[in-house]
């Protein structure tokens, strides 16, 4: 899935329809209000933000994906009408991941956008996230302890690498059930406690690397 955010609906609909043509699902927004309501109800594989939209531009949207763990990693592409050397500087320097400067071919839309997936891809799939004794390669899902392969559910391992990517930060159990469970979960914030409980107990000695922070939810550190 693909989020195009446009404010001239003309543009937007090519975008759209060039998008699906080239084989991807692809959603349409006018400005910031309807992106981040859609972004709390999933997340898509990349972006495409305009800079210039009315209330909050594409370079304060981008400041707000970056600082959100959720969106944080959401590959992004801007675009402009300005095309000016700033634009891009301070677009790329937030994190955006490429630019186009208006007016482009839909042609190269698509080329960029597939080159930015693969990227991403790889960058994902290469993924080594190590903390004290414990080790999560994204690429094949595998988890290990001190060397040890250890089975986890597919949500305990989205709970172990949602905090090891967060690592001595604090999560809330609201957070934790968003990000792993979905924000169409009907279910309570037990059931974070549970899993946490469960993971812990399959981690052994290095399960206390996750920390209880009382009234609040968990911190994960590298430190028994």
């Amino acid at each position: 899935m693909i989020f195009c955010v446009e404010d001239d609906s003309s543009i937007r609909d090519l975008m759209l329809y060039t998008l699906s043509a080239a084989g991807f699902e692809a959603e349409g927004f006018s400005d910031s209000r309807d992106l981040f309501d859609a972004l709390s109800k999933k997340l898509p594989e990349l972006i495409m933000l305009d800079i210039m939209l009315p209330g909050e531009d594409g370079i304060q949207i981008l400041k707000k994906l970056r600082a959100n763990s959720a969106t944080a990693d959401i590959p992004v592409i801007m675009a402009s009408a300005k095309g000016t050397e700033y634009d891009k500087v301070i677009g790329l320097d937030l994190g955006a991941d490429d630019y186009l400067a208006k007016p482009f071919g839909m042609m190269e839309m698509v080329s960029r956008v597939k080159a930015v997936l693969r990227r991403f891809a790889a960058k994902k799939a290469d993924k080594i996230l190590r903390v004290g004794e414990l080790t999560v390669n994204t690429g094949g899902h595998t988890v290990e302890a001190s060397g040890e392969r250890i089975s986890l559910t597919h949500k305990e391992y989205e709970l172990l690498l949602k905090l090891i990517e967060n690592t001595g930060r604090v999560l809330t159990r609201e957070q934790l059930l968003q990000s792993v469970w979905g924000t169409d979960f009907a279910g309570e914030t037990r059931t974070v406690d549970v899993h946490v409980g469960t993971l812990r107990m399959k981690l052994g000695v290095f399960g206390d690397y996750i920390k209880t922070v009382r009234g609040v939810g968990y911190r994960l550190e590298g430190i028994l």
